[in-house]
């Protein structure tokens, strides 16, 4: 029923809906289940629908992102304005990303693009126009700081689905609530996740990360959505860092505006070339 197989959970782009505290019959286990007469998906059909609706809708997207940082004293560290292009491969699940920094003047021109492969580690560069320097990013990088921000290299390309274990640990009456359990706990710093997806849409709405000690940690939330071209698209998110205390929490809010689908990018832009010489033309 569902072509995509072991693709991304959910990060950064195309996730939408604002979480909303709602009450519900709790349901476990990993078939599907009956709440009233409503069959309940079963926890692959949840994860991949998600993956679908977040990472996949159309075969390419634009979209113009606002990154406000903020530390733990409530004040404002910086501002980080980017374009990123995606487009998917015509066949499977891999797809490219292309993102370019508008400003601040001392990064700008910098540009982050990725190669996501499904079945292999990705590929990743980073150009530096100051240096004039293009460097290969490590597939261990993927869990550090995207551009100085709270989001990480991986919230920004995803996670794969098959480095996790994941249980429907709740159903409330909106949303699917799962648990996301690494297999391998040596490759990341956290020992789980919870996922609020929107149970009628398939809209990752939130994930709650906590440590090794069973500790909430690191939280991501999208904060508004509307429809693009029929497709529910975030408008806010934000990330937050609660290990990062003292009179507030540090986190860097997310606001997305000039989204468009379905665009004509060539795969060309995707590629080293570009890095140096960006696509202007779909920078727009």
């Amino acid at each position: 029923m569902f072509r995509r197989k072991h693709g991304r959970l959910p990060a950064v782009l195309g996730v939408a809906a604002l979480l909303i505290a709602a009450g519900g019959v709790l349901r476990t286990g990993s078939g599907a289940e009956s709440q009233g007469e409503e069959e309940i998906p079963s926890v692959e059909e949840i994860v991949e629908r998600a993956n679908e609706v977040a990472y996949y809708q159309a075969g390419t997207g634009r979209a113009r992102i606002k990154l406000t940082i903020m530390d733990a004293r409530g004040k404002k560290r910086g501002e980080k304005e980017l374009i990123i292009l995606r487009r998917n491969a015509e066949e499977g699940l891999d797809q490219k990303f292309y993102a370019y920094i508008l400003r601040p003047a001392d990064v700008r021109r910098t540009v982050f693009l990725v190669w996501k492969h499904i079945e292999s580690d990705d590929d990743r560069w980073l150009y530096s126009p100051g240096l004039d320097l293009v460097n290969r990013i490590a597939a261990t990088d993927k869990r550090t700081s995207f551009i100085v921000s709270h989001f990480l290299y991986e919230d920004v390309s995803g996670r794969s689905i098959a480095d996790d274990e994941h249980e429907l640990v709740q159903g409330t009456d909106d949303y699917f609530v799962l648990k996301n359990t690494p297999k391998d706990a040596d490759l990341v710093e956290f020992s789980y996740y919870h996922m609020y997806i929107h149970r009628q849409t398939f809209l990752p709405t939130a994930a709650y990360y906590y440590d090794k000690n069973g500790e909430k940690y690191r939280e991501y939330q999208v904060l508004g959505m509307k429809q693009v071209d029929g497709y529910w698209t975030a408008t806010k998110t934000v990330m937050r860092d609660l290990r990062e205390r003292d009179t507030a929490v540090a986190h860097t809010v997310a606001e997305y505006s000039d989204v468009e689908y379905g665009i004509e990018l060539p795969e060309d832009i995707f590629t080293e070339r570009y890095l140096r010489k960006a696509p202007r033309e779909y920078l727009k």
